[in-house]
């Protein structure tokens, strides 16, 4: 089962790299975040085959779900009808903006895909086990899920080094200047995010009716909206620089 998952993730990395050299190519900017989001699932990859996680199959599951969720919001957002969810319509449209910075490209896809996707993406696999998911097995789940933290702390610094340094000189000053502490921040940041979307997706789970479940999602919708718009924000110009 689980090398049939690894096939599954390869594929995708695939796919996510034919997009990274499309969009490298004509230097759209949707390319900064997918080379993030690739390096993450590689690495995390890695770590199923090490036998690193409770739940190897299950976390499998959850990267090609997880997945699905960013390319069917991709290929909404082509067709051009209005269907893709707001945040990442937002995400998308930023990247013809003049001046936007790097960093700022890569945290809207950051918070497009942790604090929307992966909310949906959890809920729906808990979901799916129905009531044999007991309180034990949703232990297991979440040291899983909590296990990632690490891989995208190790992963940080490769993100900056290989993605943001190379076009953005304050983010090498930055570096030099702080060593690892701020690599040290950003992944407080996103643990700190990744923990308010497992309490999130508890939350959809337990919802006691679908409209309980649907007012829950649309108040999602409008957090991430919220960071979205803080994110994009000018002012990010004159506290990081060029």
């Amino acid at each position: 089962m689980q090398n049939r998952g690894v096939m599954i993730d390869q594929k995708v990395l695939e796919h996510m790299h034919e997009h990274i050299s499309q969009w490298s190519a004509c230097a759209d900017d949707r390319s900064i975040f997918l080379q993030c989001y690739s390096m993450m699932t590689a690495n995390t990859l890695k770590e199923i085959e090490l036998g690193g996680f409770r739940d190897g199959p299950w976390v499998e599951s959850l990267l090609n779900r997880f997945a699905e969720y960013y390319f069917n919001a991709l290929d909404a957002y082509e067709l051009h009808d209005g269907s893709a969810p707001a945040v990442w319509q937002h995400a998308h449209d930023i990247t013809i903006m003049p001046g936007t910075l790097p960093v700022q490209h890569l945290l809207l896809g950051v918070n497009a895909h942790i604090n929307y996707d992966l909310v949906l993406t959890v809920t729906e696999l808990l979901r799916e086990e129905g009531e044999e998911t007991d309180s034990d097995q949703l232990a297991i789940r979440y040291q899983d899920y909590a296990h990632v933290n690490t891989i995208i702390a190790n992963t940080i610094d490769a993100v900056q080094d290989t993605i943001l340094n190379p076009s953005m000189l304050s983010m090498r000053v930055l570096d030099t200047i702080m060593g690892r502490m701020d690599e040290a921040l950003i992944a407080r940041s996103l643990r700190s995010w990744r923990e308010r979307v497992w309490v999130t997706a508890i939350a959809l789970l337990h919802a006691p009716s679908e409209r309980v479940y649907q007012d829950e999602v649309k108040r999602l919708e409008t957090h991430v909206m919220q960071l979205a718009l803080a994110i994009s924000e000018k002012r990010w110009r004159a506290l990081i620089g060029r």
